[in-house]
C-alpha cells in the first residue's frame, strides 16, 4: 500500500497550479522591481511586449515550455560558447527520477538542465530553489510559475524537522503520485571550491516521508539519476574566492541578501564558455545490495549512498584546458601538459589575474585568493581521478 500523502498541506512550498496563474501574472506585470531587472538584464527589452508574451500563458506548463524556455536559450546565447547535453541513453524510460547534481550557478544549473532536457523530449523537471533566494516578492511569483517549489531555510531545530518532513512528502508525491522529475541539488548551496559531495542530510531529508521502514527502499522509490554539471567558466570564482578570504579572517561573516542577488546577476549575465551537463545512470541497482546489509546503521547507509551519487557524478564531469593547467599549476607540475598548450596556460592564467583583479578587499591576499580559484578548477578533475582509481 503506498503513502497517502493528501494529508500535508503543501501550499506554501509548491508551484502555482494553472488556476493560480491569471493573477501570478498579474503581480508579475504590475512590479516595478521586475520591470527594472528585466531591462537590466536585456536593454532592449519592449516592456509592453513582454507583458503581452506574459499574459498568453494560461498554464504553468505554456510559462515554463514558451517563455521561460525562450528567456533560458537566450541566456545561454548570449554568455556560453555551448550548452550540451550526453547521456540520453541512460535516462530511465517512461519513469519519473529524482535529478541530483553538483550545483555551480545559483540560478542556471536547474534552468539549463531543464531546457536540455526538454531539447531530448524528456519534458522539464519541477525544481528544488531555497527561499534564501526569494529576495523580493517579484522572484517567489515567478519561480512558482516557473515549476519550482521551496526549500525553507534558516529555521530553528523544531521548525526544521516539520519543514523537513513537509519537503520529502512533497518530492515523494511528485515522483510517486504526480509521476513528474524533478532536481535538486546534492547540498544546500553551491560548493565554494567545486568539492562536490553529496550531504547526508539531503539524504535523510529524502527519507524522512518515505512508505518505507528503511532508508534504501526509500531512496530507491525516488528513481535517483545523479547528473554532472562542468562549466569551463565559473562567472562567480572571484566572489567565491572572496568570500573564502571574508570568511577566513572573520569567522562570524555572512552574506547579504545584496550579495546573493549580485551573486545571481554575476552568473546570470557573465561569460561561462562551454557547459555540458552529463546525465548518469540510476542508482538504483547500486542500492538493491544495501537492502539486506544488517551491519550498516543508518548513518553508515546514508553515507554509503552520497558516496555511490558522489562518484557517479566524478566519474562523468567534462574536463577543458583550464581545468588542467589549473592542477598543474595548484600542484607545480606538469602531469598534464600533453591536455593543454602554452597558448592556453597563457590565457588561463590572464583569466586568473584579471578575476582576481575583481576582487575588492581592504587586506586583499592574492596568493590565498589565487590559491582558491585554482582549487575551484582542480578539484573536479582531482576527485575524478581519484575516483577512477
Amino acid at each position: 500500500m503506498s503513502a497517502d500523502y493528501s494529508k500535508y498541506n503543501f501550499d506554501d512550498i509548491r508551484p502555482y497550479n494553472d488556476d493560480e496563474v491569471h493573477d501570478a501574472i498579474e503581480r508579475l506585470v504590475a512590479s516595478e522591481r521586475l520591470r527594472d531587472a528585466m531591462r537590466y538584464i536585456k536593454p532592449d527589452l519592449n516592456w509592453d511586449e513582454f507583458v503581452a508574451s506574459l499574459r498568453e500563458c494560461t498554464t504553468v506548463k505554456q510559462f515554463k515550455t514558451i517563455l521561460a524556455y525562450k528567456y533560458v536559450m537566450q541566456i545561454a546565447k548570449n554568455t556560453t560558447f555551448s550548452l550540451t547535453i550526453s547521456g540520453r541513453s541512460r535516462l530511465p524510460e517512461n519513469t519519473s527520477c529524482t535529478f541530483i547534481s553538483n550545483h555551480r550557478d545559483i540560478v542556471l544549473d536547474a534552468a539549463f538542465l531543464n531546457v536540455l532536457l526538454a531539447d531530448i523530449g524528456h519534458g522539464m523537471t519541477k525544481v528544488a530553489i531555497g527561499d534564501n533566494l526569494l529576495i523580493q516578492p517579484w522572484i517567489d511569483t515567478l519561480v512558482r510559475l516557473n515549476n519550482c517549489f521551496i526549500v525553507k531555510r534558516d529555521l530553528s531545530a523544531r521548525q526544521l524537522l516539520k519543514s523537513s518532513v513537509q519537503l520529502s512528502a512533497y518530492i515523494h508525491h511528485v515522483i510517486n503520485d504526480l509521476h513528474e522529475s524533478l532536481w535538486i541539488a546534492q547540498r544546500e548551496g553551491r560548493t565554494k571550491d567545486s568539492n562536490d559531495h553529496t550531504q547526508t542530510a539531503v539524504l535523510k531529508m529524502l527519507n524522512l516521508a518515505g512508505e518505507h521502514h528503511d532508508v534504501v527502499r526509500n531512496l530507491m522509490s525516488l528513481n535517483i539519476v545523479p547528473v554532472a554539471i562542468s562549466y569551463e567558466y565559473d562567472p562567480c570564482d572571484y566572489l567565491k574566492a572572496k568570500e573564502f578570504q571574508q570568511k577566513r579572517d572573520n569567522p562570524e561573516f555572512v552574506k547579504s541578501k545584496r550579495d546573493d542577488l549580485f551573486n545571481m546577476e554575476t552568473g546570470l549575465l557573465n561569460d561561462k564558455g562551454r557547459v555540458h551537463f552529463t546525465i548518469g545512470s540510476s542508482i538504483n541497482d547500486r542500492l538493491d545490495p544495501l537492502i539486506d546489509r544488517k551491519d550498516l546503521d543508518k548513518n553508515a547507509l546514508v553515507n554509503a549512498i552520497a558516496e555511490i551519487i558522489d562518484r557517479e557524478i566524478y566519474k562523468h564531469y567534462r574536463f577543458y584546458a583550464c581545468n588542467y593547467v589549473a592542477y598543474d599549476l595548484l600542484n607545480n607540475s606538469v602531469g598534464f601538459r600533453t591536455n593543454y598548450d602554452l597558448r592556453d596556460k597563457v590565457q588561463f592564467e590572464a583569466y586568473l589575474q584579471k578575476q582576481i583583479d575583481k576582487i575588492d578587499l581592504p587586506d586583499k591576499d592574492e596568493a590565498f585568493l589565487r590559491t582558491k580559484i585554482l582549487e575551484m578548477y582542480s578539484n573536479p578533475l582531482k576527485n575524478h581521478l581519484e575516483t577512477a582509481e
